[in-house]
């Protein structure tokens, strides 16, 4: 028994080592690269325009959110260098969460595995579901001013040799040493710019690659040890819990099942995309089509690692309301699909 219940641990640690793994590598792959893409499309799309585009005015800013997160196959943890960019890009505070709260449960790839899974009628409900109750909890959230409990620092994150037009010219209000020791070896400024004391008489202007580079790995250097931490607890979460945890604590016979399903989607770092296979076998063991959906939305809208690097941008309001959103998403979509398709 001991000897069984040790092989068992070992098997369990291993398949938390290889899920950590795959994190760190995925995660760290998607948030560098969507970063650096943001950075770049920030240098080419003003400021000014992205606000035209993504502003409250007439409402359009909350759909072409939406679109934009619909089209966008971003996991939930993936959606933070983007939500980063457009907060930095000052557009609108509601379609920004409209963004957020679609991007990870509406995607081409989660419609095309929904349609022949679950038929296409089920599809247009899951997609009309998301897109509502995502745009109308970004209109209540601007509405109620929640924009203040963004964490302005954060946003504000980039280096001198970032923002200024040109590398080694200080910025107003800062020292005259306006390249550190780190800006100046990645690249930033050159070595003849080094020597001369960082203003000397040659500078030259790095090009918008580099300066999108210094960005990104600036904001990824900022999140990595909350990505860290959250890697961490969604390896272990994805080592340790029982595969049939779900149908045994959300089966039909438990008539807190939605709820229950919604609350433990939540914590768990899995997308859309790797639940829909599984809705068949939840089903065949007797858990409802509503419990069922109540997981693919708690889930995929939100995770416990998000919630870690969520937390380093929103102070605790926004956090809750982020939260309090998918719940109340998750719990409203199982009892929908439970009185459509019970």
């Amino acid at each position: 028994m001991g000897d069984f219940f040790t092989i068992e641990i070992q098997q369990k640690l291993i398949e938390t080592g290889e899920a950590f793994v795959t994190l760190f590598v995925e995660l760290t792959l998607l948030f560098i690269a969507i970063s650096y893409l943001v950075a770049i499309i920030n240098q080419n799309i003003s400021a000014e325009r992205i606000q035209k585009l993504l502003g409250t005015r007439n409402g359009k800013g909350f759909l072409i959110s939406a679109g934009l997160g619909a089209i966008t196959p971003f996991c939930s943890c993936s959606t933070i260098p983007m939500l980063i960019g457009l907060l930095k890009a000052r557009a609108g505070f509601g379609p920004i969460m409209t963004f957020l709260f679609t991007s990870p449960l509406l995607n081409p790839i989660v419609i095309i595995l929904f349609i022949p899974v679950l038929g296409v009628q089920v599809t247009i409900i899951y997609a009309v579901l998301a897109l509502s109750i995502s745009i109308a909890a970004g209109v209540l959230l601007q509405y109620f001013k929640f924009d203040r409990f963004v964490k302005q620092e954060l946003i504000g994150i980039s280096s001198c040799c970032a923002t200024e037009s040109n590398c080694c010219e200080p910025a107003s209000g800062s020292s005259s040493d306006c390249c550190s020791t780190e800006e100046q070896t990645s690249g930033c400024c050159s070595t003849e710019e080094q020597t001369s004391g960082c203003c000397g008489e040659k500078k030259t202007e790095p090009s918008k690659y580099q300066l999108a580079w210094v960005e990104s790995w600036s904001l990824f250097k900022v999140m990595m040890p909350y990505m860290f931490i959250s890697m961490i607890i969604g390896a272990f979460v994805h080592g340790f819990v029982p595969a049939d945890f779900f149908t045994e604590v959300a089966g039909k016979d438990n008539p807190a099942a939605i709820p229950v399903a919604a609350l433990v989607g939540i914590p768990l770092y899995i997308r859309v995309t790797a639940l829909i296979p599984l809705i068949g076998s939840f089903v065949a063991k007797g858990v409802s089509i509503g419990a069922v959906m109540a997981l693919v939305i708690g889930s995929g809208g939100a995770s416990l690692p998000e919630m870690i690097l969520l937390k380093k941008i929103f102070k605790w309001p926004l956090l809750l309301a982020f939260l309090s959103v998918i719940f109340t998403m998750a719990i409203v979509g199982g009892f929908v699909f439970n009185a459509l398709l019970g």
